[in-house]
């Protein structure tokens, strides 16, 4: 969450202030109303509802179309039977279970459902909960990690062991955090030539005996590539046979285990390998809910210490419960459990196919103009990443992007983390309601920028920061 700061307050008279029509007024457009309330104090009483929606929603206008953002991986459309259910919800703390015991049931119910969908090994007794997304999710999963390290190294933590944490240089922001947090070493493979995510033998060979886990990607949010997690559970074995190091593995699957389970059946990556403890996913991203809801999900009540697990009264009886956030709507609960029995399995693998399928198709047809070079293809995750072709001089990504943005299009362009920095790409995602149409008038806009920026003498120099997980 961005920290913003206030705005210092001007003199009475000297306030910046709307200006405003009059017709706004719903009871009386010549009532004498001045309207003009201040952009950063409090005015010095109320208006009509009407007028009040009406200055916020026109400013909210500038933002923007949602469903042109291709940067962004959160669900930007829903059914309006769910957009109705969630405003019903709206009203209800997801902290008060007991108040609020058939939103908890419905939480309960999703634990359970992801529970069989990643192959835990009890599904109805699974240890779960809901997160405002996947970097809660995240957090409690590095808590979780931490704290049963500590408790296998009681003499030396904290006094001379320093816990550290395996990843690669690719994962979402909110590890780097968990560390910074959490005071963990973040131990990262780099990237190395087209390689792209961690490496599994990369990753065996950082760990120690104060390391608390490893974490795995399902869907890179740079180029939308699976890493390959169960080859790292393998290179994690061979440590243990020869070191005794026994290192758990957490799957980020923020994305990719909301469509792995759908559309690759058989890859593995969840609790099938016995050395994953803990995943997480976006119910907000290819979990086809609005913003904010996210899943963390353990093996076992085993591998989820009970002195982090607090214990509230549930129907008459006991509900363990686990989060770093207090006070939260029900609405994005009750929405997940919609989308998942509206939806059922069928319904989510042609969801994701269509995405998968959209993907693809535009990734080769941008491919075939000639200009750009694709490191992915949308065949994992429905995200593509590209960057300029070799002996293309006249522009660069961030030319591109920001030409885009000029037709609403917003396309992220970044560059790689080490040691790929000298690599800049553009990335495409494609989501629930980006359509095939939709992709044809965004390549269309693209082909139309083309010529022009063909044209120029040289890239304009000029560094666009669109990339944000």
């Amino acid at each position: 969450m961005a920290l913003h700061k206030g705005t210092p307050g001007p003199r009475r008279d000297e306030r910046s202030e709307f200006s405003t029509n009059p017709v706004y007024d719903e009871a009386n457009p010549v009532s004498g109303m001045t309207g003009k309330p201040p952009r950063h104090c409090l005015p010095d009483g109320p208006m009509a509802p009407t007028t009040a929606y009406q200055f916020v929603h026109d400013e909210l206008m500038l933002d923007g179309n949602a469903r042109q953002n291709l940067a962004t991986f959160v669900t930007t459309w829903m059914e309006p039977q769910a957009g109705k259910l969630m405003s019903d919800c709206l009203a209800k703390n997801m902290i008060d279970k007991d108040e609020y015991p058939r939103t908890a049931e419905l939480e309960r119910r999703c634990v359970a459902m992801l529970g069989h969908l990643w192959h835990a090994p009890d599904p109805d007794a699974v240890v779960g909960c809901s997160t405002t997304g996947s970097s809660e999710a995240c957090m409690l999963a590095g808590m979780a990690f931490k704290r049963r390290w500590a408790k296998r190294n009681p003499v030396s933590y904290p006094a001379t062991a320093r816990p550290n944490l395996v990843m690669g240089t690719n994962v979402q922001v909110c590890w780097e955090k968990f560390c910074d947090f959490w005071e963990v070493e973040a131990r990262q493979v780099p990237m190395e030539g087209n390689r792209f995510h961690l490496d599994p033998q990369a990753a065996a060979e950082l760990c120690d005996e104060n390391t608390i886990g490893v974490v795995a990607v399902l869907g890179s949010t740079f180029d939308g590539s699976y890493e390959p997690v169960a080859e790292v559970c393998r290179a994690l074995d061979d440590l243990q046979e020869r070191t005794g190091l026994d290192i758990p593995v957490h799957v980020d699957g923020a994305s990719g285990a909301m469509i792995a389970p759908f559309l690759d059946p058989d890859l593995r990556w969840d609790f099938q390998l016995p050395r994953v403890a803990s995943i997480n996913t976006s119910g907000h991203k290819y979990g086809l809910v609005y913003p904010g809801v996210g899943w963390a999900l353990w093996r076992t009540a085993e591998v989820l210490p009970e002195d982090l697990v607090f214990r509230v009264d549930y129907l008459g009886g006991d509900m363990p419960t686990f989060s770093l956030s207090f006070s939260r709507p029900g609405s994005q609960v009750a929405a997940q459990y919609y989308t998942f029995v509206r939806l059922g399995r069928a319904g989510y693998r042609a969801v994701q196919q269509e995405a998968r399928d959209v993907a693809c198709s535009l990734a080769e047809r941008i491919e075939a103009f000639g200009d750009f070079t694709l490191l992915s293809r949308g065949d994992q995750l429905p995200v593509f990443a590209f960057t300029t072709a070799d002996g293309v001089g006249a522009f660069d990504v961030y030319d591109v992007s920001r030409r885009l943005r000029e037709r609403g299009w917003l396309v992220p362009a970044y560059a790689f983390p080490p040691n790929r920095q000298d690599l800049s790409v553009l990335r495409v995602v494609c989501r629930n309601g980006f359509s095939e149409d939709l992709a044809d008038l965004f390549l269309a806009d693209l082909g139309s920028l083309l010529p022009e920026l063909r044209s120029q003498p040289a890239p304009t120099g000029k560094t666009v920061t669109a990339f944000h997980h």
